[in-house]
């Protein structure tokens, strides 16, 4: 009497293969919308900081919200702040206001003291406060 062995076939059902795939998939989906840029942390190199000349500094601009003019922390009139803006940029070559605005203040106080910098040929910045997230 001979004795046959049976071989079998060895099988891997793949049918749920494919669910799985999916729910990794959408996990990771979730979990990269979570993730900010501003999240890695990144240690920065230190550097020795070379003096700045002086006429290469912005020139500041301050403006309460009652409308009292300071130029580099000193106080002008509002009829002299062409002329404290021009006598100060005609010393830089490429001269730039630094606008320190109250937010009280109206846009077209914004505009005036930018329609007086575009005359002049200086560039303009506007100062706003950092916001806490």
């Amino acid at each position: 009497m001979a004795l046959r062995k049976k071989h079998r076939e060895a099988e891997v059902s793949t049918d749920s293969l494919s669910d799985i795939m999916f729910f990794l998939m959408l996990f990771f989906l979730i979990l990269s919308t979570m993730v900010t840029p501003n999240a890695i942390k990144v240690s920065l190199p230190n550097s020795q900081a070379k003096p700045t000349i002086d006429n290469t500094k912005p020139i500041h601009l301050a403006v309460t919200k009652d409308k009292r003019y300071y130029i580099n922390n000193t106080e002008i009139a509002p009829a002299n702040l062409e002329a404290e803006i021009s006598k100060l940029s005609s010393l830089q070559t490429e001269p730039v206001v630094l606008m320190h605005l109250d937010k009280e203040l109206s846009i077209q106080d914004e505009i005036d003291i930018m329609t007086i910098c575009y005359n002049l040929k200086c560039k303009t910045v506007l100062a706003t406060a950092a916001t806490n997230k």
